[in-house]
């Protein structure tokens, strides 16, 4: 997949850009505060998913403007496809010249794959985080697995709510069976799309992390839940067990303890807890192994190479670590953002654009 043209109009402070960008090697530098992120960000959101920077629409609208405008020329799935998003109270979308009912329908039609310094909260943060990853980048080449986690998430929230009745009246516990069986039912659904997937995703993140460090640490990690390779009714049977065994605990929390809406990936770097015992350098090498690991993973799936964006992350890195990554991107459509272009424009190929005051220019 490659971006052939994009535009951003009253984006944040980008009050109108636009730009061809080549199909490898994007370099989008200047000084901090003059809408590089930005400019990153509204190419995400074509995904469909939310912003990696903002949840409410009025944070992504320019100050003063009432509606924010962003326009993609894209080649995927073997035609060039035309995506427009405007973004209001709400965000709508139109897909070469089709009003769709929600964003949500670019995924699998448009994929992506962004690091930018929210990113180590995958390693820092707590497992929210890393839940987060996951659905995401299942939701990409799994596009039924966002329709299994919402309406997993549905039954979650009633079964929840039943809980606080149960507080005030404390009726026969009967009633929480057909939400149980359905919340174990959904939920192993979910457990094996994610293990399935973190099989695949450890395997590669492994190797780029080997090559990333020079061969210097290991990297390895697994999903909590359970180590085996289990099927769904295995799954079931277990996860059927656990909520019945947080039954108390729910009651007393009003909420319920068990389930993949709890789960959490262990990250291990030389056989210790990355997240306690890895330096900042090694938790941003984790991280970006762990993205460059899924856009590969959406490459062999979907057979399409997913745009990578690299927000402010070389200049972090030292020369052998940028050198390692910029070779593992070749031959596919990257953007990175930064201050200082002078080491990456070392690359013969692809092209520098400069940004200031939101505007953007190409360089020679």
């Amino acid at each position: 997949m490659t971006i052939n043209f994009h535009s951003a109009k009253k984006f944040r402070n980008l009050d109108f850009v636009e730009f061809t960008p080549h199909l490898e090697m994007n370099v989008i530098y200047g000084e901090n505060g003059q809408g590089k992120t930005n400019i990153i960000e509204s190419i995400w959101m074509m995904t469909g998913f939310y912003s990696f920077r903002a949840r409410k629409n009025v944070q992504l609208i320019q100050q003063g403007s009432e509606e924010a405008e962003i326009e993609t020329l894209f080649y995927s799935h073997q035609r060039e496809q035309n995506a427009v998003m405007k973004i209001n109270k709400r965000k709508e979308i139109e897909l070469n010249g089709v009003r769709e009912e929600s964003p949500r329908v670019m995924m699998g039609k448009f994929y992506a794959v962004v690091f930018s310094p929210n990113t180590l909260g995958i390693v820092q943060d707590g497992p929210s985080e890393r839940r987060k990853m996951l659905d995401i980048a299942l939701s990409l080449i799994k596009p039924n697995y966002a329709v299994v986690m919402s309406r997993y998430l549905r039954v979650l929230d009633q079964r929840n709510a039943l809980l606080k009745k149960y507080a005030e009246k404390k009726f026969d516990l009967m009633y929480f069976d057909p939400w149980d069986e359905e919340l174990a039912s959904l939920g192993a659904k979910i457990i094996k799309y994610r293990l399935d997937y973190i099989e695949k995703l450890c395997e590669l993140s492994a190797e780029i992390y080997k090559g990333i460090s020079s061969g210097r640490e290991e990297f390895s990690f697994y999903y909590d839940f359970s180590k085996e390779n289990l099927s769904e009714t295995e799954i079931k049977e277990k996860l059927k067990e656990n909520i019945m065994k947080s039954r108390d605990a729910d009651f007393k929390r009003l909420y319920t303890n068990a389930g993949p809406h709890t789960d959490d990936i262990v990250l291990n770097l030389n056989g210790k807890d990355a997240r306690i015992f890895g330096s900042q350098g090694q938790q941003r090498s984790c991280a970006l192994a762990l993205k460059l690991g899924e856009a590969s993973i959406i490459e062999k799936v979907t057979g399409e190479c997913p745009v990578v964006l690299l927000d402010d992350v070389m200049s972090e890195l030292d020369e052998g670590r940028q050198t390692f990554i910029l070779n593992y991107l070749d031959n596919w459509q990257v953007f990175i953002t930064c201050c200082d272009p002078s080491t990456l424009l070392r690359s013969k190929k692809g092209k520098a654009f400069e940004v200031r005051d939101g505007k953007i220019s190409e360089m020679e």
